[in-house]
């Protein structure tokens, strides 16, 4: 009988995870820990075994490892913890064949911008920049040329979770080459390059990706001094934002969130769970209330001259009635009323 598929999760020594799959746990692992697998984890000694599972085919252990890689680190430490129903939804869900898993493969993945990032400097902002695509939903980035190679140890920490993005980032040595399967190719710039090319905002980027067939790739420069001419006479088009002339520096994350952003208004993403907003209480209870209040008002003649009674009524009355008022609030405010009439505990 032929040895189960494994999916497994390494800890890597920077702290960060790493997810594969294999029909020889063993052996990928000593490979592994002595740095001879062309992975991730070649930079990020030492390794360990968190977390595996045996699955009864190639393709079926394939579709967990796809599916961990999009975990967030929390939900991978819970399933390491033994969460058993974490467990139970990875080891149940239908198998991801490998040809639907690449890119190319569906219209959604299509419309997904590449995210390219071009001779960039410091490991800490491709790093952020794979963060601020995975909030919005982006995860294909290609680095052109980076400057201390890649992978790059300090990229993995400062993606905060975002490991997906940096596991599966390629390598490329000119733009050109990065951006050869693009029909639609932007440049991120806020300076005029001396080529005349249509300049576009964010919002506007964004609508043409959902609208236009083929891939499109948006294009950043490195950290210090940007795209320089022939970076951006290479693109379609030129993408910038109003920005304060007096200090119109972005920095790699930001520009690339802005962008990420304004894609995502064209998919579906999760909201935030909202808060359950209270209906105003009934008006008895808010009568109860400012009756209240008019009685400790009383004895004190707040409502003196008897000529302005009326008006001094009907103002506190529209005062107290504008908030709209929920049950409970209004029972904290007769709450704090009654305390205030008591007045300070006797010893």
């Amino acid at each position: 009988m032929a040895p189960p598929f494994v999916t497994y999760m390494l800890r890597c020594g920077d702290g960060s995870y790493y997810v594969g799959h294999t029909d020889e746990l063993e052996l990928k692992l000593a490979q592994h820990q002595a740095g001879t697998c062309d992975a991730y984890t070649t930079t990020r000694q030492p390794v360990e075994l968190a977390w595996s599972a045996p699955f009864a085919d190639r393709d079926t252990a394939f579709a967990a490892e796809r599916r961990l890689k999009g975990w967030s680190r929390a939900k991978r430490e819970a399933l390491i913890a033994g969460d058993e129903t974490l467990s139970a939804q990875l080891m149940t869900r239908a198998p991801i064949s490998r040809m639907a898993a690449q890119p190319a493969a569906s219209q959604a993945q299509v419309n997904q911008p590449v995210i390219v990032l071009v001779r960039p400097q410091l490991g800490e902002n491709i790093g952020k920049a794979a963060r601020a695509m995975l909030n919005f939903g982006l995860s294909e980035m290609r680095l052109v040329a980076p400057r201390d190679g890649w992978p790059n140890p300090r990229a993995g920490p400062a993606a905060a979770g975002a490991n997906v993005v940096l596991e599966q980032a390629q390598v490329f040595e000119t733009l050109a080459e990065a951006v050869a399967d693009c029909a639609q190719v932007y440049a991120t710039t806020v300076r005029k390059r001396g080529v005349t090319k249509p300049v576009v905002t964010p919002e506007q980027a964004a609508q043409a990706i959902h609208r236009g067939p083929g891939r499109s790739a948006l294009v950043f420069g490195p950290e210090r001094s940007g795209l320089d001419s022939d970076d951006v006479a290479l693109a379609r088009a030129i993408l910038t934002v109003p920005i304060n002339p007096e200090f119109a520096s972005l920095n790699l994350a930001q520009a690339v969130i802005l962008c990420a952003y304004e894609w995502s208004k064209g998919v579906k993403l999760a909201q935030p769970t909202a808060e359950e907003i209270l209906p105003p209480a009934p008006q008895e209870e808010l009568e109860g209330m400012i009756g209240q209040l008019v009685t400790m008002l009383e004895p004190s003649e707040y409502f003196m001259p008897n000529s302005r009674s009326d008006v001094t009524r009907r103002t506190l009355r529209a005062i107290l009635t504008k908030p709209g008022w929920n049950h409970l609030e209004i029972r904290t405010l007769r709450g704090v009323l009654s305390a205030l009439r008591r007045g300070p505990r006797k010893g």
